[in-house]
């Protein structure tokens, strides 16, 4: 998909089949994830990308419940192939979330998520703003 990224890097956990409309979409977050590859000059590990609504479901990803149904949404970026959750070696959480954050205000990635955790940042596409610390003591 580019340089550095594969498609199977992007796959979900469970080996679902990625829809084509998911896979376009995942090619954008792969072109964002270059950038900050090159940016950065180190691999990125992706620890998850596209999730089946399933696997989202059973990981316990982001969603909402219908009220008037009581059915399960997915709202998971993870979902439609918007978001990747990467770590990368020699970096904390804290420093790959200040350079991703660099990288949008200079307009050289898209805007979208950030989400920054003990192990792993999250980065999706969404279009807008959004940002959060779910690291745990």
């Amino acid at each position: 998909m580019t340089k550095n990224f594969s498609k199977s890097e992007f796959d979900c956990n469970d080996e679902s089949e990625m829809p084509l409309d998911v896979f376009y979409n995942i090619v954008k977050v792969a072109n964002q994830l270059q950038t900050l590859r090159d940016y950065i000059g180190k691999p990125i590990k992706i620890n998850s990308a596209y999730r089946s609504e399933a696997y989202n479901a059973k990981i316990g990803g982001a969603h909402k419940i219908d009220l008037k149904s009581g059915k399960r949404i997915e709202t998971s970026q993870h979902c439609f192939g918007k978001a990747a959750d990467i770590v990368i070696k020699g970096m904390t959480p804290m420093e790959v979330y200040i350079t991703l954050e660099l990288l949008i205000e200079k307009g050289e990635i898209l805007q979208g998520g950030l989400g920054m955790y003990n192990s792993f940042v999250h980065y999706d596409i969404r279009g807008t703003k959004a940002r959060w610390n779910n690291q745990k003591k």
